[in-house]
């Protein structure tokens, strides 16, 4: 079942992405492991947009999705799946719910399994950034992702 977020949500969010994240320790990410989780701004901000969903599975919120406008199109911002629940299509289910049919941009690590590849699986496909996705990885490299490491994506 899928679902807006809601505050009482907060909490498990950042169980979900703690242990998501602790995943690129695997992959000699370390420094994405050990990322702090959103705060409850963070995800007010989304939650007050409206553009907070989570996935439950037998009453447990399994994955969620923030998204946000990025020119024109429902963005992406962050999608995390409980790895406990990883294989089930959740996130995937996640990102359908948001398309609105104006396409559907994200950007991600290229060479990550789970990142660039899974999201070509699904119908994504890399683009140039442009307009608010070069926005996007600015801030993300102000956060300290390093744009050599990043692809921005596109489906639709």
């Amino acid at each position: 079942m899928i679902r807006r977020a809601g505050v009482g949500d907060f909490d498990r969010l950042r169980e979900i992405e703690v242990a998501a994240g602790a995943a690129f320790r695997d992959v000699g990410m370390p420094h994405i492991a050990d990322d702090a989780p959103p705060s409850d701004a963070d995800l007010l901000a989304f939650v007050d947009a409206g553009a907070a969903w989570v996935s439950e599975v037998d009453g447990v919120v399994a994955a969620y999705l923030v998204a946000e406008r990025v020119d024109g199109r429902v963005h992406v911002a962050q999608v995390s799946v409980d790895p406990a629940f990883r294989g089930l299509g959740l996130g995937a289910a996640l990102i359908d719910h948001v398309d609105d049919g104006g396409g559907v941009t994200l950007t991600t690590f290229a060479d990550v399994p789970w990142n660039a590849p899974y999201y070509r699986r699904i119908g994504f496909r890399v683009v140039e950034p442009t307009g608010g996705l070069r926005e996007v990885v600015r801030r993300e490299a102000e956060a300290g992702l390093d744009p050599a490491t990043r692809v921005c994506m596109v489906r639709g």
